[in-house]
């Protein structure tokens, strides 16, 4: 899967999170547990706490996450909310989100965009039913449904969409709002000091940038290209998706790819000494000033002590104390020494500590 960035801005190249990406990766896991073992007991739960009446919705229409996602629940620009998504999402003309639904129904590879639309040409129409048919019941259903009438259907989706929020996303997305977040300042960080190809790097082994620099390689079972002129391309981290890379390609949408987050890999224990150190160390409210400055990026001594009217020798003072600590680390770059934030070990310190950091 190749997606031309050749001319795009940097700026075009972005990081972001989703509810609606991440609420359609639980909804995979839900209708493909055995692709995501470390989820079962998770979704074991789901399922039998869930409302038979849910339970019905979303298996009447699970191919529209189960092998692969929709393109509208794929967001390009991604909002704060669930609810904001959504509301995005019914903003697309009937004729893209009924191609994009079908290309699930029918088969990615049956359905074509670009080709007249089965809503306003009979033969394709038929075509599209006889190709629904022949993958199920269900399929057939939806697709009748779905060409009969878009308004009714797609609101059925979005009502299905809601109820899961209230049955199991909110609590769930509560908690992986927080690994995405740490996710995301690391990629942004990458983006911003090493540049494209290493923030890509740290998506994914599957994910490069072409030795020309001028298109992104995606390591997919599909052999499609696509461009991101104008538009950019946005990446989307999920907890949920692990361990799929999900890109949408088709024509008329902006390119997004949605990255599995790295699990937490097992590490050596934090001795006491070592956490009342840090601790300690983030008592003093200058430090924590210091902290929060450099969570925005590297700064030197000097700059640090511009940005809050302090002399050097006294913020000199303090980042060696967060050094010691583990908290900081330091890079020459020629006559200065620029200082960084060491987010991991920051981040195992607490969720509201880091919170308050970024904030």
């Amino acid at each position: 899967m190749r997606i031309d960035i050749g001319g795009l801005p940097s700026g075009r190249l972005r990081f972001a999170a989703s509810p609606l990406a991440e609420l359609t990766a639980m909804l995979h896991v839900l209708a493909e547990p055995g692709h995501h073992p470390q989820f079962a007991d998770w979704a074991g739960e789901v399922w039998a706490g869930m409302r038979p009446e849910l339970a019905e919705r979303l298996r009447e229409a699970d191919f529209l996450w189960r092998s692969s996602q929709a393109d509208f629940l794929l967001p390009a620009r991604p909002r704060p909310t669930l609810a904001e998504e959504l509301d995005e999402v019914d903003r697309i003309d009937d004729e893209p989100y009924v191609t994009a639904a079908l290309v699930t129904t029918c088969g990615s590879n049956r359905v074509r965009f670009g080709a007249p639309s089965p809503l306003t040409d009979r033969v394709a129409r038929e075509r599209a039913l006889d190709l629904a048919q022949a993958r199920g019941v269900r399929q057939e259903a939806f697709a009748e449904r779905l060409l009969a009438d878009p308004a009714v259907v797609r609101a059925r989706v979005r009502g299905t969409l809601e109820q899961c929020a209230e049955a199991f996303f909110d609590a769930a997305w509560a908690d992986v709002a927080v690994r995405l977040a740490t996710d995301l300042r690391v990629k942004n960080d990458l983006l911003r000091r090493e540049g494209v190809g290493t923030a890509l790097a740290s998506v994914s082994g599957a994910v490069s940038l072409a030795p020309e620099g001028d298109c992104i390689v995606v390591d997919k079972l599909l052999d499609k290209a696509t461009a991101a002129h104008g538009t950019g391309v946005t990446f989307i981290p999920s907890v949920f998706g692990s361990p799929h890379l999900a890109v949408v390609h088709a024509p008329g949408w902006q390119p997004v790819v949605q990255y599995p987050v790295a699990e937490p890999s097992p590490s050596e224990p934090v001795s006491l000494e070592t956490v009342t150190l840090r601790l300690e160390a983030l008592s003093h409210p200058v430090r924590l000033r210091l902290l929060r400055t450099l969570a925005r990026g590297p700064h030197t001594t000097r700059e640090l002590a511009h940005a809050w009217e302090l002399s050097p020798p006294e913020v000199s003072r303090h980042l060696a104390v967060l050094r010691r600590a583990g908290l900081l680390t330091a890079r020459r770059r020629g006559r200065y020494v620029r200082y960084t934030l060491n987010l991991p070990d920051l981040t195992a310190l607490g969720a509201d500590l880091l919170a308050a950091v970024l904030r």
